[in-house]
């Protein structure tokens, strides 16, 4: 049966997937980085790792994969191959692309950004599926998008398009780590809500899941810290609605996973802001953790075939 190898790096563990030709997960796995060990044990655990999928695949499905792709975080050169820089795993400069094509008997290999990957699988058989243009955006620790125009995604001149999280929506306001000061990923990210919850209440402890538990139960204090995150991510987004004119706003992450608790206020927040603007539909993400490695599978794919591949359906336990 024909597949892929689909990967989806992160910052500790890695998910993997066999996808077949109708986009079928025939196959899933998870495996640590090894990023203690440093990053070449990341690389050499990658590679090891799509080698074993190889093997699995070969055994149980009559031939090896007939190409791989592969989601990794940081800063990626799609064009060339290369993982370029990720803090959190330590590597610069790694020829991902070459490595793995070497590694799995020379099939293609396709290589692309996490938010990116995964922006692609929530615009073709996720959340957006049938927008021609959709923005993706993701809630967590940082906050990055997605820009997708008719079924692929826009990685930009230089692999930096979508990066919505450093658009400056308090000037002057709280230092960012990339050198500006007011970015909307300091007021708006999963990370920022849950240090203005936890300093609001108190509790060192407590997270973005906490205040919106505590907005749902009508505590004041947390209904500022979270309408303070909604107004920021409104100024980001209606700034992005300006430039990119989405038909679909699919908004993910783990901030996103208060579902109407985010999403009502927020919908209120870009309706009062725009003027002439049109308001794209506003809707969470769909496929969760899989979307990254499902995206994975979609580039392995459109290296084969200019056809998309139908929506995966995630089977409902993981092999490991």
């Amino acid at each position: 049966m024909r597949h892929v190898i689909a990967l989806d790096v992160g910052g500790t563990g890695m998910k993997a997937a066999l996808v077949g030709a109708d986009g079928e997960l025939l196959h899933q796995a998870r495996l640590a980085t090894g990023r203690e060990r440093g990053p070449d044990a990341v690389v050499a655990s990658i590679l090891g790792f799509a080698a074993e999928l190889r093997a699995y695949g070969e055994r149980h499905f009559g031939e090896p994969a007939a190409a791989a792709g592969v989601a990794v975080p940081g800063i990626v050169d799609s064009e060339q191959g290369i993982a370029v820089y990720a803090a959190n795993l330590g590597w610069r400069d790694v020829p991902l692309r070459a490595l793995l094509a070497e590694r799995l008997g020379g099939v293609p290999v396709a290589l692309g950004h996490d938010v990116r990957t995964g922006g692609l699988a929530e615009g073709r058989v996720g959340a957006g599926r049938g927008a021609d243009r959709f923005l993706f955006v993701a809630l967590g620790t940082g906050i990055a998008g997605a820009i997708g125009v008719d079924g692929r995604v826009e990685a930009g001149a230089h692999g930096f398009a979508g990066e919505i999280g450093h658009i400056v929506v308090r000037p002057g306001g709280l230092p960012c780590p990339c050198g500006q000061h007011g970015c909307l990923e300091r007021f708006a990210s999963a990370a920022a809500v849950s240090q203005a919850w936890a300093d609001a209440s108190g509790d060192p402890g407590a997270d973005a899941a906490d205040c919106a538990k505590a907005v749902e139960s009508g505590d004041p204090r947390a209904g500022a810290v979270w309408q303070h995150a909604v107004d920021a991510l409104a100024d980001g987004l209606v700034t992005a609605l300006t430039l990119l004119d989405p038909r679909t706003l699919i908004i993910g992450g783990g901030l996103a996973e208060a579902g109407e608790t985010l999403f009502t206020p927020l919908r209120t927040a870009v309706d009062h802001r725009v003027t002439f603007q049109k308001v794209p539909t506003i809707v969470p993400a769909a496929l969760g953790d899989t979307a990254g490695c499902l995206g994975a599978g979609l580039l392995a794919w459109d290296l084969l075939t200019p056809t998309h591949p139908t929506a995966p359906q995630a089977p409902s336990e993981v092999t490991t």
